[in-house]
């Protein structure tokens, strides 16, 4: 019986990772070494026989067969096993192709990617050999609340971008849900397609390469209900005018339309929409630019503050910064405001990259550009949480001002109907109780001791509304967080706001997408991290001359920790440490001493986690010896990916 290529190929990988997590490579060296030293006289030469003789002598043989286990029927296989690594690339989405259920009452548009090219970056990239992991593409799109994403493609000067997508086009208003669009309503829909392309890298770093707004109603012009087109995507940020590479699209309806729109009745709709949308913003132009005079002239020195009214994208759009906050509801995917701080702590920090020097780079990401790249700068985090908490029915604000050292910085706040302020650090999770300090106050008068880290704040802003810091300090704990109060804070109208920052307003506002749940198996993921762990700090303690061995019962004693660990982040309280310190006295022997700390990570690379245990600060209790006094050290691993994904602890002797 033959295997496919791929499933040969699959074999070969899954047998080589075997290899070397059993250390197969440096045993066979050892014994080598061993057999010439003792076996051969001058001259000679090992045979293949003689080796594979003295590999069984040593049961290095037995050992691998005992470890390559297979079975017939993998269907009734326990999940509690470690998949199989892939051959080209990591895709957790499941290979079977999934059934969707088409409601012949509504209109659905077929959107078909048939390939890519000129991505000429990616000009001199090799064919990926077999077993060879990879630099992968995906492509994620948003269309009216429906999320896709593509399957992971090796990175090529063409890629091999070959899949479909359903999007359901549907009616707004009330009672017209169940009804199939027309060929006029399809016209009067102007939401656009977001197209997004994600570079993911095996190291688990992503980049974001392209952001793309697809224009669809085009296809209403067809007599056959269905075009293909080119679509040239553009870089992000600096590069926004660069080309990155061509999308082969085709778009198809289904069902067809009964009364064909003509081309002239197409170009005229987005004319007019475009007319429309320029108008709007050229009257809040003339608006902001008078209100910010007004502002000037309360006090000169207010030109300095940190006053954000505009906001480039990254395809180096300006918007109002009121257009990158909305409220969002996760569904059941969360379930309080604390634990949407903890998700949003647990997506990834990155400032936007600078091309030269010259200080920081704006830009401020779309919702969907942030989600899927899984990471993105503190004004991404601080939009995306003020969302989901004014989704919960929260006041929140975006503030916007400095902190240490006057570096710039964007976290959110929250005010109570008592009047409570409250800021919420949206990079580490971190809730902080506001009280100002009266500088008027007797200096025998006790004054509250700030512990948030924020210095000055020049103004605060959300959905609905804008607000500038008037006072005669923008220092933060010299300020009075009474919105309402004219004296202290200058509003800009609602109404203009709305204008341009309502959803439908214009059809430059790109829409925002819902959450969705995660697409990866905490526990299936968990065993991977901590098998790849264990790997690299028997293989690094063995370079030390330190044996190791696992202890699995101990491994499982500490969970408990890592759950109180994460109920902690969340929710503020600490529970269920009494239960935890009786059970490991119970399971250290007497005369012992147990030590552990925690580490925490925000992603999923072992070898990352790893290298940060080898700093200072975590050396010690990884590769420090027992003595009879002292067991060796035990470590916790608590590593994050997006907000629930959780991993087992490790013990080591």
């Amino acid at each position: 019986m033959s295997l496919p290529p791929a499933k040969e190929s699959e074999l070969r990988q899954i047998i080589h990772d075997q290899l070397i997590k059993m250390d197969v490579h440096g045993r066979i060296r050892e014994v080598l070494a061993e057999s010439v030293r003792q076996e051969l006289g001058p001259g000679q030469q090992l045979s293949e026989e003689q080796i594979m003789r003295a590999l069984r002598r040593r049961g290095i043989i037995d050992d691998v067969i005992k470890e390559l286990s297979f079975t017939a029927d993998m269907s009734d296989k326990e999940t509690a096993s470690a998949p199989k690594p892939p051959v080209h690339f990591v895709d957790r989405e499941p290979a079977e192709l999934k059934k969707v259920n088409i409601d012949p009452s509504r209109r659905y548009l077929y959107l078909q990617v048939n390939g890519g090219k000129a991505f000429l970056e990616h000009l001199q990239e090799p064919e990926p050999l077999p077993g060879q992991i990879c630099p992968t593409f995906i492509l994620y799109m948003h269309f009216r609340n429906q999320r896709f994403r593509s399957k992971p493609v090796p990175c090529a000067c063409e890629p091999d971008i070959q899949d479909g997508f359903l999007l359901e086009i549907h009616r707004d208003s009330l009672g017209d849900g169940s009804k199939m669009a027309d060929a006029t309503t399809l016209l009067s829909i102007c939401d656009p397609i977001h197209m997004v392309l994600i570079k993911h890298d095996p190291s688990g770093e992503t980049t974001l390469l392209a952001s793309h707004f697809l224009e669809w109603r085009s296809v209403l012009s067809s007599p056959d209900g269905k075009i293909s087109t080119a679509v040239e995507l553009l870089g992000v940020g600096a590069e926004s005018k660069v080309p990155v590479g061509v999308l082969n699209i085709k778009l198809e309806l289904y069902p067809r339309l009964n009364q064909i729109l003509s081309q002239e009745i197409v170009n005229t709709q987005f004319t007019l929409e475009r007319q429309r949308t320029a108008e709007k913003e050229r009257l809040f132009l003339v608006y902001a630019k008078q209100w910010w005079r007004e502002y000037l002239q309360i006090r000169p020195s207010h030109s300095t503050r940190l006053v954000k009214i505009f906001a480039q994208d990254e395809n180096g759009v300006n918007r109002p910064v009121c257009c990158y906050v909305r409220p969002v509801r996760a569904g059941r995917l969360l379930d309080t405001p604390r634990q949407a701080a903890r998700f949003v702590n647990l997506l990834g920090y990155e400032r936007a990259p600078v091309v030269g020097g010259g200080g920081k780079q704006e830009q401020w990401c779309t919702l969907l550009g942030f989600l899927c790249r899984n990471k993105g700068d503190c004004e991404d985090h601080a939009t995306l949480l003020c969302s989901l908490l004014l989704g919960f029915g929260l006041a929140a604000y975006v503030c916007v001002g400095t902190k240490a050292k006057g570096v710039p910085h964007t976290w959110v706040m929250t005010c109570g109907i008592d009047g409570t302020v409250t800021f919420w650090e949206s990079l580490m999770g971190h809730r902080y109780i506001h009280k100002p300090i009266n500088p008027d106050d007797p200096p025998l008068v006790e004054q509250p001791k700030p512990t948030y880290p924020y210095r000055t704040v020049g103004c605060v802003f959300n959905h609905q509304s804008f607000f500038a810091n008037c006072q005669p300090s923008d220092a933060v704990e010299l300020s009075v967080f009474d919105l309402r109060d004219e004296s202290r804070w200058k509003a800009m109208s609602e109404e203009a706001i709305k204008s341009v920052c309502s959803p439908g307003s214009t059809v430059s506002l790109p829409p925002f997408p819902p959450l969705c749940a995660p697409v990866i198996d905490a526990a299936v993921v968990s065993n991977d991290i901590e098998l790849e762990l264990r790997a690299l700090v028997s293989a690094h303690r063995k370079d030390l001359d330190l044996s190791t061995v696992w202890d699995d019962q101990l491994s499982y004693l500490l969970s408990p920790a890592l759950a109180a660990y994460e109920i902690e982040r969340t929710t503020g309280i600490s529970a269920g440490n009494e239960e935890f310190q009786d059970a490991i006295r119970r399971a250290v022997p007497d005369g012992h001493t147990f030590k552990g700390f925690p580490i925490h990570f925000v992603h999923r690379n072992a070898r990352r986690a790893f290298a940060t245990c080898l700093r200072p600060t975590g050396t010690e209790p990884i590769f420090s010896r027992g003595s009879e006094r002292n067991t060796p050290d035990a470590c916790l691993w608590n590593v994050g990916e997006n907000w629930n994904t959780w991993r087992k602890p490790i013990r080591m002797q």
